[in-house]
């Protein structure tokens, strides 16, 4: 899946401002890293529905070499069917996942959504892909991100209310409910599948 060309331009500008801005000492540099900046969120202003002002908090919220943000989902399939979420801020349904914590690995990270989003005790089991979000979604996200997708074994647990999902239930791939696609796709779901139904599965990798 091919990526807008003024997306990829608008991150690219965007990194080389903020590797600028960080390292750079030179106040003549630093005034041409900034006008580099603004060309990015220009851009992000003129070709996206997102307004100046969240556009403009995103970049002072980045500091630092700009790096990928990491996506984590947990796959748990019982009799083929596969445990979804209903995401509050679309009302579509997900996987249970999230942005990466800091000081916690993959796995943990993983455990804790599914505890989070879902109610449920699991155990990851099979590390299914690590993916480039912008080669399976085409939408004009700012961000690169990096998703972890993680079959695991369901241990206990029941839904409960929480600040991000307002319902779980299990389907089947030829039942799917509305996707909410920038979280996770249909051909994604499908790697969980394949993971569960063949041993020799390798973890696909972009």
């Amino acid at each position: 899946m091919m990526e807008k060309q003024w997306l990829v331009w608008a991150r690219e500008l965007q990194s080389i401002a903020q590797s600028g801005l960080t390292y750079c000492k030179n106040d003549y540099d630093l005034e041409r890293y900034r006008e580099i900046e603004k060309l990015s969120r220009e851009i992000l202003e003129k070709h996206t529905e997102v307004s100046p002002e969240v556009i403009k908090d995103y970049y002072q919220c980045e500091k630092g070499y700009l790096t990928p943000k990491v996506d984590v989902r947990g796959g748990i399939i019982v009799e083929n069917k596969i445990l979804m979420v209903r995401e509050k801020i679309d009302g579509r349904w997900s996987l249970p996942g999230g942005w990466a914590d800091v000081n916690r690995t993959p796995q943990e990270n993983v455990i804790k959504e599914a505890f989070e989003e879902a109610g449920v005790s699991v155990k990851p089991t099979r590390l299914v892909a690590l993916l480039d979000r912008s080669k399976w979604v085409q939408d004009t996200c700012p961000y690169t991100i990096y998703k972890i997708l993680m079959l695991c074994d369901l241990v206990d647990g029941d839904f409960k209310c929480n600040a991000e999902t307002t319902e779980s239930g299990f389907f089947s791939m030829d039942q799917l409910p509305p996707l909410s696609q920038g979280r996770i796709t249909k051909d994604q779901l499908a790697l969980f599948f394949e993971a569960y139904q063949n041993p020799d599965y390798h973890p696909v990798y972009d």
